[in-house]
């Protein structure tokens, strides 16, 4: 039996991550001794924060494959998909552009979708298009939406919960082809798979900090400079961040983003490897600990950190309490006292009494390998002991 460890552990990385050590000690000198304000440029602290942070924009850019001056900061994804989605389609109708549709899918994260919906209210045409099975959305879905004139399709790069990757070149080529925008929220993706953002057609796109070992807080919006993409800012200020993003920029948080993204870009690929090793190790001890278990979403287009697993007789919410020390989610929301479904689950075909049993694990840089081989024990345990409590009961 692999040793009770003396902290939880976790597996939860999609959910965040933890703030790498290297992230920690780039930001703390910008709490303390060089605490300027970056938009204080008549003196020498405001220029240095001013240079921190515009080092920290060609650190990001770089990740991406962007011009630094393509890198819009932000609070993060969640900001830059309402600014991406709300902004496009604002200038583009006070520009008096006829196109209404807005074009978006199933297994996107709320915010896209809530954006997406909020802009019905003001006289667009929401298109929520379905995915399959394996959470992939077919590019001939795609065409037959763009059949009608488009103005923006957003389509998320890696699934929150199911870990699925999008095959977002060919979507951004038919997109571009119907002379639609084309955004992606990166959130999931940024970080973890190699991105090259004018290679891939890619108009807009979003990403957080804390998804790839820097700070909460903080994120960027990538937009195109060639040729332009044009948007309208969500509020009004001072007109910083190109005039999209008013406010004093958190020039601590833009370092320990600027030095994630630099981590990232040397080392992405030995994580990956690494952390998909650990992911199968972890998927066969369970298969051979619960027979049964399944695995949802495709199994070879996906990142290297994710399982999204239904257990065959137990409810997610029952194993989390059966393993406490196992940090891992339920791919499930909740609402009031009661745990809603999860609808990314729905939209892959799965009924409630499946999503329901339903967990969502996420490994990531610092998971070891003691952490998988107790975490498959953890759970293989805990479903044997809620399922031979359910036929007791």
């Amino acid at each position: 039996m692999t040793p009770r460890p003396n902290r939880p552990v976790y597996l939860d990385n999609q959910a965040t991550t933890a703030c790498d050590p290297r992230v920690v000690a780039a930001m703390l000198p910008f709490f303390t001794e060089r605490f300027g304000n970056p938009h204080s440029a008549e003196h020498a602290m405001g220029l240095d924060a001013e240079a921190a942070v515009e080092a920290a924009r060609a650190q990001v850019a770089a990740l991406i494959g962007a011009d630094p001056r393509e890198v819009v900061f932000t609070s993060g994804a969640t900001e830059s998909n309402n600014i991406a989605i709300k902004g496009a389609a604002r200038f583009a109708a006070r520009m008096g552009d006829p196109r209404r549709r807005i074009v978006t899918v199933a297994t996107e994260h709320k915010c896209v979708l809530e954006s997406v919906a909020d802009l019905g209210h003001e006289g667009f045409e929401p298109l929520v298009l379905p995915v399959g099975t394996d959470g992939l959305l077919d590019p001939d879905e795609l065409r037959a939406a763009l059949s009608v004139p488009t103005l923006l399709v957003s389509v998320m790069a890696v699934n929150n919960e199911t870990g699925v990757i999008q095959d977002l070149v060919s979507l951004a080529a038919i997109a571009r082809a119907a002379g639609a925008l084309f955004h992606t929220d990166a959130a999931q993706a940024v970080g973890k798979i190699p991105f090259d953002v004018a290679g891939m057609g890619i108009d807009l796109l979003s990403l957080s900090g804390h998804k790839f070992y820097g700070p909460k807080g903080v994120g960027a919006l990538y937009v195109r400079r060639r040729p332009r993409v044009r948007l309208a800012p969500l509020f009004s200020g001072g007109g910083q961040e190109r005039g999209l993003r008013s406010g004093t920029l958190p020039a601590p948080l833009l370092v320990g983003l600027g030095e994630a993204a630099g981590i990232a870009v040397a080392e992405m690929a030995a994580d990956a490897a690494r952390i998909g090793l650990l992911r199968d190790r972890l998927l066969a001890r369970l298969r051979d600990g619960v027979p049964g278990i399944a695995l949802n979403g495709s199994a070879d287009a996906r990142i290297a950190g994710n399982l999204n697993l239904t257990f065959p007789a137990a409810d997610a919410a029952d194993l989390m309490r059966a393993a406490p020390d196992l940090c891992v989610s339920t791919g499930s929301a909740c609402s009031s006292a009661e745990i809603e479904p999860s609808y990314v689950l729905r939209a892959l075909g799965l009924d409630d009494a499946h999503a329901r049993r339903t967990l969502r694990i996420g490994i990531g840089r610092f998971t070891s390998a003691a952490d998988i081989d107790f975490a498959a024990e953890a759970l293989a345990a805990a479903h044997a002991s809620v399922a031979h409590a359910r036929i007791e009961a």
